[in-house]
């Protein structure tokens, strides 16, 4: 074993009231994520596979999606549920595969409250949320009642199928969550009212829980510690509630930040790396249960920093082991470079998620789909060509090589990377390097041959005798076809993000897709200096570490942007609404904060000089309008670079396209190295 995590992979004895000890083989612990296979006819089996891998990659405890413990709970109509022996039954088949590679697992139990999308939904008040459909009703007495003695069910359900615990969602705006606060509860009976009142129905469902299950079964209380919303709670009824949950039965306190209605970020890429870590370790120091650290945690270097300096005794990690299922396997054997690093983009779980579709994971097309896309070694290796070191093409490249093929990768840059050699260089985007420095280690591992800073065309990989050459060129940038395209001043994104180009204070971007938006973050991005990365993400998104007001919300910090950005787009709808559902309104809140102007419905007329500025006439929404600015940034979309392709075709040379090669639209690295691993997996 390595000694250079040796906090994260110590184990963990967890300590029951009758003495007894449960064992956990390190400190890693896999957070909960609904998945969407839970609702599939074939998803325990799925499931069973997903978890299984994750196990048999080293992780010491598995909490899986939530389950609600009754129909009225359920974040939408036909969500599974746990309620009856039938439901239970099946999740034998998860228990026993996990179990099998030396973990242990929990099942959620998750009730949704006023988060509910059906017209059955409860809460502790009829106050509807600002992200739900309904308006839900006032639980009664016996509703309340009924519901705290459904999650102890649900837990003895768990139980007898071999779950090692379960983990009451007591966090992220949910039932419990909503019961703890002034903002969802305006009951003045014994459930509303003081704090005792409110916080009476986490605690009652944790002892509820542990009278039903017995001493030695785990009991995980996923508690609020930040909520991020007004009229949230306290800090002093955040450690009220902490302590009074470990008192009446709680094994493990996993503290989390925000409900899925505040308006501040919490896990996205922008978001620093374990950026709630001190509010965490503050929350430790008031408790002698075991406490969880987690949100932005994909390093197992800053794991192992928070729990040398105390700051947990576990680290919880969900889209890390998204993205690699071996994380903890090769941070023991010294390989943490080989770890397939989560960006924290959200396109392919919780955009997924929160759209219905199945969790997926843009840098692990496997993720979720274990038991349709296994790649097996090939029984006739052929010669390959890969043309184009972006995302797809790498991930085309290495899957084929680790099949047994012979893969030689050509990319005409000096560097492999593609458009995250872009990406990475936006501000709040930096995590985009990992997946970079992850694919070039992999290519150095699987005998990929890399062909660096060489422009190849058809005639030259048909004479190199190719069996099949995979097209991973990507795409170029579609021209500004209007008068004045072509002045001084007008550039192209790729300039401005590499730095090729120096812009003057005013400046207008034609296009606002995902490029448009990551141009306009990075001119008006204000720089850090000398500043805690931490505390100028807390300063700008108004978060109060010390939760001095309830919710832990301050007056954000004013902005200070170097320039003055128009956003332009042809489309007369709101700009950034075809952004990631759960990140696009980060991107649009940061750009409205620093007064960047976006305009939608734009018809482009031309661009003339002024002396040294440019004039940009417009007509928007049927009125003219003119922009003087210092420069224009062409970010008018995207053609495939498809040119090859259609070459190596006409000579006769087998090929497949795959990425914008294929298909330009909106760049869509989720979809090129799907594409890449599936085409190599059928090779």
């Amino acid at each position: 074993m390595t000694t250079d995590h040796p906090h994260l992979l110590s184990p963990l004895d967890i300590r029951h009231a009758d003495g007894s000890v449960t064992t956990l083989r390190n400190r890693v612990m896999m957070g909960s994520m609904h998945t969407g296979l839970e609702e599939q006819p074939d998803g325990i089996a799925r499931m069973a596979a997903f978890y299984a891998e994750r196990a048999a990659g080293g992780v010491a405890l598995i909490v899986t999606g939530g389950l609600s413990p009754n129909a009225e709970g359920n974040m939408f109509a036909g969500m599974r549920t746990l309620q009856t022996d039938a439901d239970a039954a099946p999740h034998r088949a998860i228990t026993d595969a996990v179990h099998a590679h030396g973990a242990l697992i929990a099942q959620q139990l998750l009730h949704a409250g006023r988060y509910a999308n059906h017209p059955h939904g409860v809460a502790p008040s009829a106050l509807k949320s600002p992200i739900a459909a309904a308006t839900p009703r006032a639980m009664s007495e016996e509703d309340i009642q009924r519901t705290l003695d459904d999650y102890a069910h649900a837990a003895t359900l768990a139980q007898s199928v071999g779950y090692d615990g379960v983990e009451i969602m007591g966090a992220e705006g949910y039932l419990i969550n909503q019961f703890a606060t002034p903002r969802a509860n305006q009951r003045q009976d014994a459930w509303g009212g003081s704090t005792e009142n409110r916080l009476r129905f986490a605690i009652e469902a944790v002892r509820r829980t542990r009278a039903a299950t017995g001493p030695g079964f785990l009991i995980i209380y996923r508690l609020s510690m930040l909520d991020l919303v007004e009229g949230g709670c306290t800090w002093d009824e955040v450690v009220a509630l902490a302590r009074a949950v470990e008192a009446a039965g709680a094994s493990l306190i996993n503290p989390y930040v925000g409900w899925h209605e505040a308006r501040v970020p919490t896990i996205a890429t922008l978001v620093p790396r374990a950026a709630f870590r001190d509010v965490t370790a503050r929350l430790k120091r008031e408790l002698r249960l075991p406490v969880v650290a987690s949100n932005r945690i994909n390093d197992p270097a800053v794991a192992e920093a928070i729990l040398a300096d105390g700051g947990a005794d576990l680290i919880s990690m969900a889209r890390p082991l998204l993205a690699d299922p071996d994380f903890v396997n090769k941070a023991r054997a010294g390989r943490a470079d080989e770890i397939n690093v989560c960006i924290a983009c959200n396109q392919g779980c919780l955009d997924a998620a929160f759209s219905g579709r199945i969790t997926g994971c843009m840098v692990n097309p496997r993720a979720c789909r274990e038991t349709e896309l296994r790649p097996q070694p090939t029984t006739q290796p052929r010669k390959l060509a890969v043309v184009g070191a972006g995302p797809g093409g790498l991930a085309a490249a290495v899957a084929a090589a680790q099949r047994g093929h012979a893969v030689t990768l050509f990319e005409a840059a000096p560097a492999i990377g593609g458009q995250f050699q872009l990406a990475q260089r936006i501000p709040g985007k930096e995590e985009y390097a990992g997946t970079v420095r992850y694919f070039g280690t992999q290519l150095q591992r699987a005998g990929v041959h890399l062909q660096l800073g060489q422009r190849v065309d058809a005639a030259h990989l048909a004479q190199a005798g190719f069996e099949h050459v995979i097209v991973a060129t990507g795409i170029r940038p579609r021209a500004l076809a209007i008068p004045g395209a072509d002045l001084p001043g007008v550039v192209g994104y790729a300039e401005v993000v590499t730095g090729q180009v120096r812009l003057g204070e005013r400046v207008a971007i034609v296009g606002a897709g995902g490029i448009g938006f990551d141009v306009a973050e990075l001119l008006t991005h204000e720089d850090l200096g000398t500043r805690d990365e931490r505390e100028h993400f807390a300063a700008t998104w108004g978060i109060d570490y010390q939760v001095g007001s309830p919710g832990g919300l301050r007056p954000p910090a004013p902005p200070c942007p170097p320039r003055q950005v128009w956003l332009l787009q042809r489309k007369a709808e709101a700009l950034g609404k075809r952004l990631g559902k759960t990140t696009g309104w980060i991107r649009r809140a940061l750009l409205l904060r620093r007064g960047v102007h976006l305009l939608g419905g734009v018809a482009y007329e031309r661009i003339e000089t002024q002396g040294q500025a440019l004039r940009v006439h417009l007509t928007v929404a049927g009125e003219p309008r003119v922009l003087t600015v210092d420069n224009v940034v062409v970010c008018a979309g995207q053609e495939s670079e498809d040119r090859l392709l259609a070459a190596l075709q006409a000579a006769g040379v087998p090929a497949t396209a795959i990425g914008g090669a294929r298909a330009a639209g909106e760049l869509d690295a989720t979809r090129a190295i799907d594409e890449g691993v599936r085409l190599a997996a059928a090779l």
